[in-house]
């Protein structure tokens, strides 16, 4: 089974569980990138059910907005029931990598304002500890040469994402190099650097539940505590 459908079984898995699991009117926070959008194709089919979506990015915005859903500004509406979304790594506590597609900190602004965040994936993207995959920071742009360094001083290899400008009008470092044990901390401190905006570790709030799809089925996989 070739990744795409591995993102389409999943992305079918987390739509069976939003329409299970909550039955009355759904304010659905709606995320980034190639996985979020096979979810995205398929809310149509629950269209009668969605009060409003939010958009964490221009792109999944335009897409739902093409599909006839009702596309919402957060400030207009919260708390959201469900956040469903992406990720580009995730660890065993459910904490993340996000930002591969630059909207990071608009996913976790989403996130934040959800009462529940299903994170989809293909099991790839699990793995023990963070960091193989590069952590998107994104920066104010007269601060990105300030938080490359400071960035260098925390151990890690920043790389400006030349050509990319974020839906705030920002800039987007990615930092290879860093194998990242305590993502709590290190989320924490990078987002202490004057001049980041957000930074793609999502630990503070992590994922509740990661489904992962695989070629035998799909795993769902809880935090620790549960």
């Amino acid at each position: 089974m070739d990744q795409q459908r591995l993102k389409e079984k999943v992305a079918e898995a987390a739509f069976e569980c939003v329409a299970a699991e909550h039955s009355d009117k759904l304010l659905l926070g709606i995320g980034t990138g190639t996985t979020a959008e096979c979810f995205i194709r398929l809310l149509p089919q629950l269209k009668s059910r969605i009060e409003a979506t939010v958009a964490s990015s221009e792109r999944s915005a335009s897409l739902l907005s093409e599909l006839g859903l009702p596309v919402v500004d957060l400030n207009s509406v919260g708390p959201l029931d469900v956040y469903i979304d992406g990720a580009d790594e995730a660890n065993s506590q459910l904490h993340l990598i996000k930002g591969g597609g630059a909207a990071l900190t608009r996913e976790k602004i989403v996130a934040a304002a959800s009462k529940q965040f299903i994170c989809i994936a293909d099991v790839s993207k699990r793995v023990a500890v963070l960091g193989a995959f590069p952590l998107p920071v994104e920066v104010i742009p007269m601060a990105r040469s300030h938080v490359a360094r400071e960035l260098h001083a925390l151990g890690g290899q920043p790389v400006w994402r030349e050509g990319v400008i974020t839906d705030n009008q920002n800039l987007i470092l990615d930092v290879h190099g860093m194998a990242i044990e305590d993502a709590l901390e290190m989320e924490a401190r990078i987002n202490q650097i004057t001049g980041v905006v957000c930074n793609g570790l999502f630990a503070a709030r992590p994922a509740d539940i990661l489904l992962l799809g695989a070629p035998s089925g799909i795993e769902r996989v809880l935090p620790p505590s549960q």
